[in-house]
């Protein structure tokens, strides 16, 4: 037992120890209905780019290991880690005592640990994504009715970006549109009131609307009031 506290507590075991440490509190947590198994993040994350568009990224993805909520990979990865890494550890630590070199042999292990199990939780997070439909991210149109605040020096009908912060909390650049003469610059408040699909922009209007301009009159061209 003595030898195996010592394995779980050394480099290099002792990083995924740490993180296992975590992972085991986390499902605890689940199991007492205290914590979302779900987690942070789960499915995607929504990245507005300059241009106005939106794209849903689901966590892992270009690591082979989308498709699921991320606490999923996460305690994979750090349960199959921690025990390559504590066997290895274990196995090899006889061959190289101290020293230099058992420093060497430490980071070896570590580094060949997360390759393992990175390799092993993509295999075997594949059967598992059919469990956890996909959950679409927020449409563009949900940020229509929310306040923005200009980041350009003016915005007319042919230019303007605005800052938008989603129901998440997380902010956006967007690109936006007037169709009148108002005096709209960078830290000024507007509001997206449409959204134009061919252009990819957000039409914005001065908020609170001032110089008598009623939510009424806020329509981009060629809508009927």
């Amino acid at each position: 037992m003595g030898a195996f506290f010592a394995a779980a507590t050394g480099f290099p075991t002792v990083v995924f120890t740490a993180a296992l440490a975590v992972v085991v509190l986390f499902w605890l947590l689940v199991a007492l209905g205290a914590a979302d198994a779900h987690g942070i993040g789960a499915h995607a994350h929504i990245h507005v780019h300059a241009h106005g568009t939106v794209n849903g990224h689901g966590d892992g993805d270009s690591w082979g290991l989308g498709g699921v909520p991320v606490t999923v990979p996460f305690s994979l990865l750090t349960a199959i880690g921690w025990l390559l890494s504590l066997i290895g550890d274990v196995l090899l630590a006889p061959l190289v005592p101290s020293g230099p070199a058992r420093a060497g042999l430490g980071v070896a292990v570590l580094i060949g640990s997360l390759y393992v199990s990175w390799r092993a939780t993509k295999v075997l997070v594949r059967p598992l994504r059919g469990l956890f439909p996909d959950e679409h991210g927020p449409s563009r149109l949900d940020f229509v009715g929310l306040t923005c605040t200009i980041r350009t020096g003016r915005v007319d009908a042919g230019f303007g970006q605005a800052e938008v912060r989603a129901a998440d909390g997380s902010a956006a650049v967007v690109q936006v549109r007037q169709t009148g003469n108002d005096a709209l610059a960078s830290g000024n408040t507007g509001l997206l009131y449409a959204y134009d699909e061919v252009g990819e922009f957000f039409w914005v209007a001065p908020y609170p609307p001032g110089d008598g301009l009623g939510l009424g009159l806020l329509a981009p061209p060629g809508t009927p009031g």
